[in-house]
């Protein structure tokens, strides 16, 4: 599913896709449902395409907010955008423990929170429902990203 959920730059929050045309998208917001054209001149971004700075390497999203659900039991993060970086730092390494503290800043983290805050929201199951894509794509014989990384 979080193929489907975008974000646009320069527009706060986050949008499901809604049908493709051959010069633009058209998008519902999932914080109010207005839909709204999106060009091909504008910067659009799949959840599923973003991945987190770690000592390792990247980390997929999706796996990230698999972390930070389970750290709060389903519910929504009780930290927002007035909160002091050195607490969303510390919630990071408490989910995430090895992220690279060089490239992951507190603008990143905020971002992060929100997003989950506005998937669970919208009881969207990032979890069941990227497994049910990839299920169907090792059905079809497609390769999955994560294989082809």
């Amino acid at each position: 599913m979080l193929t489907k959920i975008l974000t646009v730059s320069g527009k706060p929050g986050l949008y499901k896709l809604v049908s493709t045309g051959k010069n633009l998208n058209v998008v519902e917001s999932l914080t109010d449902g207005k839909r709204f054209p999106v060009y091909i001149t504008e910067k659009v971004i799949a959840l599923s395409d973003v991945s987190i700075y770690t000592e390792e390497g990247d980390v997929p999203l999706k796996n990230v907010l698999a972390k930070i659900k389970e750290k709060e039991k389903g519910g929504k993060v009780s930290l927002n955008s007035k909160t002091a970086n050195k607490e969303l730092f510390a919630y990071l390494a408490e989910v995430l423990p090895n992220y690279d503290k060089d490239r992951v800043y507190a603008s990143d983290i905020k971002k992060l929170i929100n997003w989950y805050n506005i998937l669970i929201d919208n009881k969207i199951d990032f979890e069941t429902e990227e497994k049910e894509s990839s299920e169907e794509s090792a059905d079809k014989g497609d390769i999955s990203p994560e294989t082809s990384k």
